[in-house]
């Protein structure tokens, strides 16, 4: 009888340390599988669902951790009344400190056939690179905006613009600020 007790002990600790083992492997895997959380994600609806050509939207943040390298991905969302295969837009960046930085950026929202890129059913998300493995010179303040630079005045069908600014996942060593344009 007594033999029986300390197989059924010995038998329980081991289940309880092979229990313990897997909830801390879990506990491990999900905190490695989660994506690191954005410093910056903010979308603004464009008035009316069609971008006029003057009309401009600013995105502003604050970095505080320099030595880590950003991406910057500028976020579209467009429905199916979006009468082109792709999205020209001029982008600035304001920095702290220092001149004005311009760019041009060509989101291609659909194939050759008309099929869009991005996810979503009657309304398409999806993301372009604006900066990547970008390290910001400075800290303080930055704003980002953005106009759309088709030739169309009014377009219609591009309901929001975003952007959102996360560590980057693949960062090599260094990299100059001015890299990843």
């Amino acid at each position: 009888m007594r033999a029986r007790q300390r197989i059924k002990q010995t038998l329980n600790r081991i289940r309880n340390r092979r229990l313990r083992g897997f909830l801390i492997a879990c506990a491990c895997l999900a905190g490695f599988s989660c994506e690191q959380p954005a410093v910056y994600d903010q979308y603004q609806a464009i008035e009316g669902t069609a971008w006029e050509k003057e009309k401009v939207y600013y995105f502003t943040f604050q970095i505080e951790d320099i030595s880590v390298p950003y991406d910057l991905t500028l976020e579209v969302r467009n429905n199916n009344l979006y009468p082109y295969q792709n999205l020209w837009v001029f982008c600035d960046e304001e920095q702290p400190f220092g001149p004005l930085k311009k760019d041009t950026i060509e989101c291609m929202l659909a194939d050759e056939y008309g099929k869009w890129h991005g996810h979503g059913i009657s309304l398409f998300q999806s993301s372009f690179p604006v900066r990547t493995n970008y390290r910001f010179p400075i800290k303080g303040q930055y704003t980002f905006s953005f106009r759309q630079g088709m030739r169309k005045d009014k377009l219609p069908g591009i309901e929001e613009i975003g952007l959102r600014v996360f560590p980057s996942a693949n960062a090599p060593s260094a990299t100059h600020p001015d890299e990843g344009k």
